[in-house]
């Protein structure tokens, strides 16, 4: 039986080495597709677009808050500005959010997960 996608993970953080051609690579492995990456393990996201960014999506943000300050979205190539409920449910959870694109994310990511800050980034593949 194969896995389900949802259980698909690295079981702890890491820096985003690259990523482009419809995915990334950290932590000497790559994934094709988006990325969820919290303080403790690294999730395959089905997310491909910034209109499917919701709270069911960001259902293992809202269910970590209590180990995370800041969420990055990267919004793959385009510009997208989070619909005022997402951000109020953010911002109630503890959770302070900031969207960019993915290459800006993925580099304010990796210098903050540095930083050793409770920092987690939602990932949208770009190609």
């Amino acid at each position: 039986m194969a896995e389900q996608p949802d259980t698909l993970h690295l079981p702890r953080s890491a820096p985003i080495e690259a990523y482009g051609n419809g995915g990334f690579r950290f932590a000497e492995m790559s994934h094709r597709g988006s990325l969820l990456c919290l303080p403790d393990a690294i999730w395959a996201w089905a997310v491909s677009d910034p209109s499917q960014i919701d709270r069911y999506s960001l259902a293992r943000v809202f269910e970590n808050a209590n180990v995370i300050d800041t969420l990055l979205i990267g919004t793959g190539s385009g510009v997208w500005i989070a619909p005022a409920p997402l951000r109020n449910a953010l911002r109630s959870a503890g959770v302070v959010l900031d969207t960019m694109q993915t290459g800006p994310a993925i580099r304010t990511y990796n210098v903050m997960i540095g930083e050793r800050r409770r920092v987690a980034a939602a990932l949208i593949a770009v190609p």
